[in-house]
């Protein structure tokens, strides 16, 4: 009963010794270390992994030196062994949380609360990723640590050593989806396909990357709907990636129209609709006829936003704003099916008895060609410059031959 006793007292003591020990330092992490982030960081998030090693560290040690003369006692033994296998899962959540703590700090230089965060989007993925690589890891190690501590399990693993190629093979086989999975997303991770935050459009929903593990892809749908995909979808499916080298975007929006529409007044309310509205970032406000055939005209107007859903936004009240004004202004340009019967030399509105003068352009040089896509602005320039090939000769057409020669 006396040893008893004295095992416990050193124990506690030895507990006590440490969670003073480990609380001093605290206090003085937190004193001295406000303005820095590392020791802030150490401070809330190592001090509690901290408390659980040190004290059961310092209660392994005291109950091995005050029971040194009952080596052969069978409780001595059980004591010890879970006490090793206590410092080995302290240990091991304090190498965690120290992790944490680095990522975190390196997180903090990132910020993604600004308009250009793309590199800092690339970076917290990549972060967040191995953080929990390295999380899993660690808890592996440790299991697999604990698990050597007993004798038993030691020798099953000197012979499983021996066939481990074996094993490897099937386990292989057997994880073949779980394993493809995680090397997705480690894919995705570092080859900056796919981001956090990022606006994407899958399995033809539209919404942004809210979680991005290695087993699979949370995507928050623009109604608060939540679409799961497994990360093998990004690396074997196509899919849009809105924001991939910046926000800003570019949307249409078209109507049908009847072939009386004056198209020059109908772009120049356009350009006045998006310079008063504060949805358009001032960059592509162009209005093109892109068919003509069905006897009607398809009108694309084409604007550009700061982000996605200012665009969708922005491409709404085009809509709401261009047919209202075709509706009230321009109401011989409705779509129509024309089916006349007898003589067409009425005084209707849509049959002109003389040729109607052509409306004349603005003035003004300065003004934009909103007419041009790959054109008449700089950011209509830089547009062209990228969808033309290296060597714009080799897309020409060969000169027509006269009649009656063969080509060689």
């Amino acid at each position: 009963m006396q040893s008893y006793l004295t095992t416990v007292v050193a124990a506690l003591a030895a507990a006590a010794t440490a969670l003073f020990l480990v609380q001093m330092v605290h206090r003085a992490i937190q004193r001295f270390g406000r303005r820095a982030l590392l020791m802030t960081e150490l401070s809330d998030h190592a001090h509690r992994p901290l408390q659980v090693a040190a004290t059961v560290l310092a209660v392994q040690f005291a109950v091995r030196f005050s029971t040194g003369y009952a080596v052969g006692t069978p409780w001595r033994q059980v004591v010890l062994h879970m006490l090793v296998l206590a410092v080995i899962a302290a240990a091991s959540w304090l190498v965690a949380s120290l992790l944490v703590v680095m990522e975190d700090v390196a997180l903090a230089r990132f910020r993604v609360d600004v308009p250009n965060n793309r590199h800092a989007r690339r970076v917290r993925t990549q972060v967040v990723m191995l953080r929990r690589l390295t999380i899993a890891v660690i808890v592996i190690l440790a299991l697999g640590v604990m698990l050597m501590t007993f004798p038993s399990v030691r020798g099953v693993g000197a012979g499983v050593l021996t066939s481990a190629g074996v094993v490897g093979v099937v386990a292989a086989l057997a994880a073949q989806s779980l394993l493809g999975n995680v090397f997705a997303g480690l894919q995705l991770a570092f080859s900056d396909a796919v981001r956090l935050d990022d606006v994407v459009v899958v399995e033809g929903e539209w919404g942004r990357i809210e979680e991005l593990t290695l087993s699979y892809v949370v995507v928050q749908v623009w109604d608060d709907r939540r679409l799961i995909l497994p990360t093998s979808y990004f690396t074997s499916k196509p899919f849009q990636n809105w924001t991939r080298t910046e926000a800003a975007v570019l949307g249409t929006a078209e109507f049908d129209v009847d072939w009386s529409v004056n198209v020059q007044a109908m772009r120049e309310e356009l350009r006045r609709l998006a310079e008063s509205s504060d949805l358009w970032d001032g960059r592509v406000c162009v209005l093109q006829v892109t068919d003509a055939t069905g006897g009607m005209v398809k009108v694309r107007a084409l604007v550009s936003a700061a982000d996605a859903g200012s665009l969708w936004d922005l491409r709404c009240l085009v809509r709401e704003h261009l047919v209202a004004w075709v509706r009230d202004h321009r109401p011989t340009a409705l779509p129509r099916m024309r089916a006349e019967v007898g003589d067409a030399s009425g005084a209707l509105p849509w049959q002109p008895v003389g040729p109607r003068r052509p409306v004349r352009r603005r003035a003004d040089s300065d003004a934009p060609d909103d007419a041009r896509v790959f054109g008449g602005s700089d950011d209509g320039e830089a547009r062209s410059e990228a969808f033309v090939g290296p060597d714009d000769t080799a897309h020409t057409p060969a000169p027509a031959q006269p009649a009656g020669t063969k080509r060689v």
